[in-house]
């Protein structure tokens, strides 16, 4: 059990209030990290990676988004993306509020990766990199084609997609701060949008950026993702491939060495 301080608090978001919250470690942090959580789950899920960071210097923060966790809102909606990172945006005044003058990175998972992504191209000036990790960006067919459809299947998440840690996948399905459900339309849609958006906006130019991925991710594939990839990298680029790992790779059987490569990579632009 960690004994580090985590913090929680709501604020005014645009569905609603957001919940919020902070870890931080007994001494002075050198930087400070903005997590981003994925699609249908909630940053409670994130404790064990704040950890990770904070043991390498970090004060971590992150949020639910709208329509997740402890947030308010339709479940698992998000009609707008602008909106989501309005509310990271604010997210970061608090952080440095409390921490002034620390570099910020921002750490993306998942659909979290996409909004990472959009903060990057959007708010890159406040950023001192960005770390995304198997990223819903790129190629977008699979979401085009359901959104073809009359009717969106009623096809949840495979938990055991996640991590090849079976425990992992049985703690997801028995979370109950978790989206269990099929996605729906207007959430896909967005998501469409917003791929379309980040296409448009292209790179990110000198922010540092590293990409980690699950070579056996099945949700978010990664030769789907590298087109976005290759659409957002600039000059100080850098990936890793992890084979065998599924989707959630802060999860995986080798969690251990992601964490390492991406504590390290954060070490490696501060200096």
């Amino acid at each position: 059990m960690s004994n580090n301080q985590v913090a929680a608090w709501s604020f005014a978001g645009n569905q609603g209030p957001i919940h919020a919250q902070s870890w931080a470690g007994d001494g002075e942090p050198t930087h400070i990290v903005v997590l981003v959580h994925g699609y249908g789950e909630h940053i409670g899920r994130y404790d064990h990676v704040a950890d990770a960071l904070i043991a390498a210097g970090a004060v971590a923060f992150g949020l639910d988004h709208m329509g997740h966790g402890k947030s308010d809102g339709a479940r698992a909606i998000v009609t707008d993306f602008d909106h989501v990172v309005a509310d990271v945006d604010h997210l970061v005044d608090t952080a440095l509020d409390r921490h002034p003058n620390l570099p910020i990175v921002m750490i993306g998972h998942s659909m979290g990766g996409l909004i990472a992504t959009r903060y990057a191209q959007t708010h890159g000036d406040r950023l001192a990199a960005v770390v995304l990790s198997g990223p819903a960006i790129g190629r977008k067919e699979r979401t085009d084609q359901l959104l073809q459809l009359d009717e969106i299947p009623d096809a949840p998440l495979d938990p055991e997609a996640l991590s090849r840690d079976g425990a992992v996948g049985a703690a997801y399905a028995a979370d109950p701060l978790v989206w269990h459900g099929p996605f729906q339309r207007p959430m896909l849609e967005a998501m469409s949008r917003a791929n379309g958006q980040i296409d448009e906006a292209g790179s990110i130019g000198e922010l540092p950026l590293l990409w980690v991925h699950g070579a056996e991710d099945q949700m978010v594939p990664m030769d789907r993702t590298r087109a976005g990839i290759d659409t957002v990298k600039g000059s100080n680029f850098r990936a890793v491939g992890y084979p065998g790992a599924r989707h959630e790779i802060f999860n995986e059987t080798n969690q251990v060495e992601v964490l390492a490569d991406v504590t390290g990579f954060i070490a490696d632009v501060l200096a």
